[in-house]
Order: structure tokens, then C-alpha cells, then sequence
């Protein structure tokens, strides 16, 4: 199974505020997209289970029209904290990057 990292145009994440991680993800094309998200690898419990927080915590947008999902998590450690590791979230997405797809 290749990573998600084959099939995305862009992966980011950054702070949607001081208490929260968002993420987003472009797909390159529609037949990507349809199936990863058909596959239900990319999914509110998968995120969850990555990020070890409460799947009624992540909140999980598709938008077609972009062929992109945005994802929202609560950080673990604020921004800022004297704990915090990244100051802007912006290297959070490294494991999904790995992500095994099935395409």
C-alpha cells in the first residue's frame, strides 16, 4: 500500500488559534480523493487514534469542490506553552504524511 504522501498535493498543519491544530489536505486529482475517502483510511477515528485524542474532539470537513479535507484536533500542549514543541503547529502533519492509503 503506498503512503498518502503519493497521492496528496499538499499537507499542511498549523494553529487554528492557541488550543487548536487544523490540517489540511489537497488531493492531485478527483480519482484520489473518492477513493481514499471511499476507503475510510482518512477518518474522524483514524485521526483520533494518530493524534491520541477523543474522536468526538476532531471535527472533519470534505470539500469537494477543492478536493480537500480540513481537519480540526484540540493541541495537546497550547501554543506557547513552555511544553510546546512547535510554536506554530506547522510540523504536525508528519504522520499523516506516512498514512498507508489504499488507491
Amino acid at each position: 500500500m503506498p503512503e498518502l504522501v503519493a497521492i496528496y498535493k499538499l499537507i499542511r498543519s498549523k494553529n487554528a488559534g492557541p488550543f487548536e491544530l487544523t490540517f489540511d489536505i489537497m488531493f492531485k486529482d478527483r480519482d484520489s480523493f473518492e477513493r481514499v475517502l471511499a476507503s475510510g483510511v482518512l477518518s474522524v477515528e483514524t485521526i483520533a487514534k494518530i493524534y491520541r485524542t477523543d474522536p468526538q474532539q476532531v471535527r472533519f470537513f470534505r470539500i469537494d469542490k477543492l478536493l480537500a479535507v480540513k481537519i480540526t484536533i484540540p493541541r495537546r500542549v497550547f501554543s506557547g506553552d513552555l511544553k510546546d514543541t512547535d510554536i506554530y503547529g506547522g510540523q504536525f502533519h508528519g504522520p499523516l504524511v506516512q498514512l498507508q492509503v489504499e488507491i
